[in-house]
């Protein structure tokens, strides 16, 4: 294993933290940089190579993919940040007039038994008050870094959590604080979804808390060699952990200890699909029939209208109805863990980066067992039912 990830220890947030922006392009238009998701599962999809000189272009490959369930972000504040010689220093933070349940609940050790009065006197000013146009105009005044606090909508989920994760989000772009303050100000107490912030075939970098495993020994640990068969007292050991002088173990020797639930980030993954919702809003049940589901999975090759959620639900999940993103490979975290997307902070120029992806299938087969149907009217049509 890496001492580069000294200290081994569990994490102390469960939400992956942005530690760097993308660096600011002024010649851009203002657009957002982050975005939170829900795991849901994997999947595998086919398609067609499109890298001229590779071995593989033009033939059929199957990869690999992460289905993330996003629903729309909900932008509630803005925060300014004055550039120091220590780093950033936060002058002020101006919230929106309404706030919901699910992000109040952020604020509370316990909900229930809390008289649930957090912002209320905030609420009751009215909306363009003095207070906060004074405060908009200190930070057009005074900042160089303008973040938005987004929270996610958690409860359209269905994860039995109710309390909503809450994060900053940069605004980048723009010629200068007072355009990305006015760019803040018009997202305030409105949905974001995710394709306002990333797009298909885009590279991103995910941030998020790994699968905790507990109290490991040092085979599973640090990856060291198995000791002979005959060895006196075990052999899933590190034979010797250091000299007699300097009578102290030294930090690098491979101990055993805590493994997974570690902070981390993974960069340059594709964005193979921003899927719609499979339900769309306000499409409620019609004289008892189901409500229609938005084909998401659907491809041009194959027609076939099914949503995202493979039979029987993503296993320790469930069903994805809300907007997702399709990522190629794996990503840190089990099942239903909060993943934080960012967008990467190198420009992206390798052939795989600029390649477009055209998928020719999504699997929406179980994957509780040997997934043999793609859909359940298809198994209804195969057994004659």
């Amino acid at each position: 294993g890496s001492l580069g990830f000294l200290p081994k220890k569990r994490c102390r947030r469960h939400r992956g933290r942005i530690r760097s922006f993308p660096k600011d392009t002024p010649d851009k238009k203002c657009h957002l940089t982050a975005f939170m998701a829900y795991k849901a599962g994997m999947t595998h999809v086919l398609r067609e190579v499109d890298r001229a000189g590779s071995m593989l272009n033009k033939q059929e490959t199957v990869e690999p993919v992460t289905i993330l369930e996003a629903p729309p972000m909900v932008a509630v504040g803005i925060v300014g940040y004055i550039e120091t010689p220590r780093g950033l220093r936060a002058l002020t933070t101006v919230w929106a007039k309404f706030l919901s349940d699910s992000v109040k609940r952020r604020f509370y050790k316990n909900w229930y038994r809390s008289k649930k009065k957090a912002f209320s006197s905030h609420a009751s000013k009215d909306d363009e008050d003095a207070d906060t146009q004074k405060e908009l105009e200190r930070m057009k005044k005074y900042c160089q870094v303008i973040r938005i606090l987004a929270h996610t909508q958690i409860e359209k989920c269905k994860l039995r959590q109710k309390k909503a994760h809450l994060m900053e989000i940069q605004i980048n772009g723009g010629a200068n604080a007072a355009e990305k303050i006015d760019f803040g100000k018009e997202l305030l107490e409105k949905q974001l979804p995710v394709d306002s912030v990333f797009a298909q075939d885009e590279m991103i970098d995910v941030i998020a808390v790994t699968k905790g495993k507990g109290y490991e020994g040092v085979v599973t640990r640090w990856g060291v060699t198995r000791l002979p068969r005959k060895t006196h007292r075990g052999l899933r050991k590190v034979a010797c952990i250091g000299a007699w002088h300097p009578a102290r173990i030294q930090y690098s020797v491979a101990r055993a200890g805590q493994s997974g639930y570690h902070h981390r980030t993974e960069m340059n993954k594709k964005i193979y699909r921003i899927g719609k919702a499979a339900r769309p809003m306000g499409d409620g049940k019609q004289g008892g029939a189901k409500p229609k589901i938005h084909p998401n999975a659907t491809t041009e090759a194959d027609l076939t209208a099914k949503a995202i959620t493979p039979m029987g639900g993503f296993p320790h999940y469930g069903e994805v109805n809300e907007d997702y993103v399709m990522l190629k490979g794996g990503v840190p975290g089990p099942k239903k863990r909060v993943i934080t997307l960012r967008k990467s902070c190198v420009p992206q120029t390798s052939r795989s980066a600029t390649e477009k992806i055209t998928l020719k299938f999504i699997d929406t087969s179980s994957k509780f067992g040997h997934g043999r149907f793609q859909t359940s009217k298809e198994k209804r049509k195969f057994y004659g039912l």
